[in-house]
């Protein structure tokens, strides 16, 4: 992968890598092998992607030490997984989440917006910063329409929250997660329950934003509390409102982008950490969708 990324030549012998090539990829080579023997030697595995956003982050900041990157945001949780962030922009956006009591992160699927999100939240419970955790998002109707499935209400939106409680027993133990549940510790609720409510002590996180309307917008983030944390994710190009409906999550970054106190995170498809493919498809689209906006532009007589 070296080789194939840098352009170099790496000689295996024993114990020994010997490096060939110009002398500023041979650099990066050597950072990206020290780094990774050192996460190696601490007993983190190290798969390919890996080695391939070793040397992408390697390339954008050759003195970034790749042990604070992926420093496991629940080691205080006592969880059987090691969740850190997996490059420069995760690292970004846990300090940025750290730093402040709100926090809005924008970008594509597969970047771990709301799973980095929800590690913090875990984490912060663990230590006692908070006393609940609350996880919400819009129940809108992508296509399908909510009245035709079977059930009352919380049987109707639970579809649409199945990816929080995923994320969540990723993080915890089944039946620890199930019984800060029945305590009402950990809530998982959709964003219409939050109307009313003021938030203290708490860390929220309200995922899929970009489906909320401005009013919902609002109402949410008036909801923040003494002592508590707010984390708003969405992506921006997958919206499920209508053609007439504005994204709250929009208006949101243009009304408060003048706030010093608000952490801004905007993910690109080179941040996405699922299958290679995913990054594939994201840029296709996005190529896809600027020709159509282009196309759709009337032409300017003056310019015939």
């Amino acid at each position: 992968m070296l080789e194939q990324e840098l352009g170099i030549d790496a000689r295996a012998r024993g114990n020994e890598v010997r490096l060939v090539g110009p002398e500023a990829d041979v650099a990066v080579a050597r950072k990206v092998l020290e780094e990774l023997y050192g996460l190696l030697r601490s007993g983190r595995q190290v798969h390919a992607g890996d080695v391939a956003e070793a040397i992408r982050m390697i390339h954008r900041e050759p003195e970034v030490d790749l042990q604070n990157v992926y420093e496991d945001v629940l080691a205080s949780v006592g969880s059987r997984n090691k969740i850190g962030a997996k490059n420069l922009s995760q690292r970004r956006y846990v300090d940025l989440m750290c730093k402040y009591d709100l926090v809005l992160a924008i970008g594509p699927a597969g970047t771990g917006k709301t799973y980095l999100a929800m590690a913090m939240a875990i984490a912060a419970l663990n230590r006692h910063e908070v006393s609940r955790v609350i996880l919400t998002r819009p129940a809108v109707e992508a296509g399908e329409k909510l009245g035709f499935l079977p059930g009352d209400l919380a049987e109707k939106v639970n579809p649409y929250l199945r990816p929080l409680y995923d994320a969540l027993h990723d993080m915890m133990d089944l039946g620890k997660a199930t019984r800060l549940m029945e305590r009402g510790v950990i809530e998982v609720a959709p964003l219409a329950f939050m109307r009313g409510r003021t938030l203290n002590d708490c860390f929220v996180i309200l995922d899929e934003a970009q489906n909320t309307k401005s009013e919902q917008m609002k109402m949410f983030l008036t909801r923040l509390g003494f002592n508590s944390k707010a984390v708003v994710t969405g992506d921006i190009t997958q919206t499920d409102l209508g053609p007439d409906t504005r994204s709250g999550l929009i208006e949101a970054t243009q009304v408060l982008r003048d706030i010093d106190e608000i952490g801004f995170m905007r993910f690109t498809e080179n941040d996405v950490v699922r299958h290679p493919l995913v990054q594939s498809i994201v840029r296709a689209y996005d190529k896809h969708e600027s020709r159509t906006v282009d196309a759709a532009e009337p032409t300017d007589p003056a310019k015939k």
